[in-house]
C-alpha cells in the first residue's frame, strides 16, 4: 500500500507492504504520522478541489485574533455528528469550525438536519489537512487543545481547573473510531480526555465535543 507523509514540508509517498498499525514514522522526514492510503488522500484532495471551486474565497485561514473560541473536526465519518457539532458550537460561543479531511461540510441535508441552521450562525472553512491548518493556528498563538484518551492524556476537569489552558483556543476532535491523528497530537499543546465512569471507554463524539466546549467556554477566563 502506497502512504503519503501529511507533513506540508514533506509529502513523501512510500510504500508499506503490511499495516500492522495504524501510525508510525515517515521514513524520510522520520516525524510521526497516521496511515492513510494514498487513494484516500487523493479522494480528500479532490473533495478540497470541488470545495474551492464553489468557495474560492474562503481558502485563508481566519485570523485568530477575531475569535477566542474555536474547534477543528477531523475526519468526523457520520454528518449528523457533524451538524450536531455545529449546533452545539452556536450555544456554546464557539465562532469558528475548521472541517477536515473527510468530515462533510455545508450544504448537506443530513447535516443540517441536526444542525437546524446553525452553520448559517458560526462560520466554517473546509481543509484538506488538519496538521497544516493547527501548525498555522499555532503561529498565531492559538491554544491547541486535543480531545482524546490515550497514556499521555489528563483530564479536562482538572485541565480546566489548573489554569492551563488559554485562550484563543482550538479544540480538536477526532474520526468516531480512530480518534485524532498522531500527527495532529503531537502538535497539540494538551491533551485532554473526559472520565468515563461506566463499562463503556469513550462518549459518541457529539457528545463529547458538547461536554468539552461548554466547560470551555464556561470556565477559560
Amino acid at each position: 500500500m502506497q502512504i503519503r507523509c501529511p507533513h506540508d514540508n514533506c509529502m513523501h509517498i512510500f510504500d508499506v507492504e503490511i499495516i500492522i498499525e495504524k501510525n508510525g514514522f515517515c521514513p524520510k522526514c522520520k516525524q510521526i504520522m497516521s496511515y492513510r492510503s494514498i487513494e484516500s488522500v487523493e479522494l480528500i484532495d479532490k473533495i478540497y478541489q470541488k470545495y474551492l471551486s464553489s468557495e474560492p474565497n474562503r481558502n485563508i485561514i481566519i485570523d485568530a485574533s477575531t475569535w477566542q473560541y474555536s474547534a477543528l473536526l477531523e475526519d468526523i465519518r457520520s454528518m449528523w455528528n457533524v451538524g450536531s457539532m455545529f449546533r452545539t458550537a452556536d450555544g456554546a460561543g464557539f465562532s469558528q469550525l475548521y472541517l477536515c479531511g473527510i468530515t462533510a461540510y455545508p450544504p448537506r441535508k443530513e447535516l443540517a438536519k441536526t444542525s437546524l441552521g446553525a452553520e448559517d450562525s458560526v462560520s466554517w472553512q473546509y481543509f484538506p489537512n488538519s496538521f497544516s491548518v493547527l501548525k498555522t493556528l499555532k503561529k498565531q498563538g492559538v491554544f491547541v487543545l486535543g480531545l482524546e484518551h490515550d497514556k499521555n492524556s489528563i483530564s479536562l476537569s482538572k485541565a480546566v481547573l489548573s489554569s492551563v489552558i488559554k485562550k484563543p483556543l482550538c479544540l480538536v476532535v477526532g474520526n468516531e473510531v480512530n480518534g485524532i491523528s498522531h500527527e495532529v497530537r503531537n502538535i497539540c499543546n494538551l491533551i485532554c480526555h473526559i472520565p468515563m465512569k461506566g463499562i463503556k471507554e469513550s462518549l459518541n463524539v457529539a457528545v463529547a465535543f458538547g461536554v468539552a466546549a461548554y466547560m470551555l467556554s464556561e470556565f477559560i477566563e
